[in-house]
């Protein structure tokens, strides 16, 4: 049992690397595709997670949930540069919502590619396969957890750059001032929902697409979790 929790600690810490440095990753290659070469210069588009760290997003926040048994785990690496007036110029709007969900979209697409890897690898019978195992059950959760998260409208969230630029295109001037606004005080409101219940009505989102990918897989990812936590 004792390898078992190690094993599992492993591959939480792991899977939650790759998630939020990929993340990061893809928010400045999108940014490189629209001519912004920031990222690039400052070598960040670089997969060593040591340039991606963020001391309270990567190390402290995820250790605070796990060692209260949160129930989910997420975090945050040190974001990307991107200059968005260059990908503005070369992108318009377009570019820049682009750029803003270029991150949120990577999570998803490993979420459903990690899914469907633990379809088909099957039961595990060996301490490597049950690292896999774990590690591909850690890394469902963890991109459907953070791809939520990010899509919240909540300044400085990459959902509420992306419908700013959204509003911007549609010339719905009165969503951008609001937006532009709030941006001071995201940080401190997105404090209060996380510290609040009403974290849980933002979560919600997480239960359904794990039901859907359970409907894809086979695989009762509900169940599968709650299990992970008993570890």
């Amino acid at each position: 049992m004792e390898t078992i929790k190690i094993l599992n600690i492993f591959a939480l810490v792991s899977a939650l690397v790759i998630a939020i440095v990929g993340h990061e990753i893809m928010h400045g290659l999108a940014a490189y595709r629209y001519g912004d070469p920031t990222a690039k210069l400052a070598g960040r588009l670089s997969i060593n997670p040591l340039k991606h760290i963020d001391p309270v997003g990567t190390i402290l926040v995820p250790a605070i949930l796990f060692i209260t048994n949160a129930g989910f785990l997420f975090g945050w690496a040190k974001p990307v540069p991107v200059n968005m007036s260059i990908v503005l110029r070369n992108g318009k709007e377009f570019g820049a919502i682009v750029v803003s969900l270029a991150g949120i979209a990577y999570n998803f697409t490993l979420a459903i590619l990690s899914a469907l890897l633990l379809s088909f690898i099957g039961k595990p019978e060996g301490i490597v396969s049950l690292f896999v195992f774990l590690f591909l059950a850690q890394s469902v959760l963890i991109n459907v957890v953070l791809g939520v998260f990010n899509l919240w409208p909540i300044p400085p969230l990459d959902g509420a750059n992306a419908l700013m630029y959204l509003a911007r295109w549609l010339r719905l001037d009165f969503i951008v001032k609001a937006y532009e606004y709030i941006f001071p005080y995201g940080m401190v409101i997105l404090i209060l929902i996380l510290m609040t219940p009403a974290s849980q009505f933002f979560f919600l989102p997480v239960y359904f697409l794990l039901v859907l990918l359970s409907m894809l897989t086979g695989i009762d990812f509900i169940n599968l979790i709650n299990q992970l936590e008993r570890i």
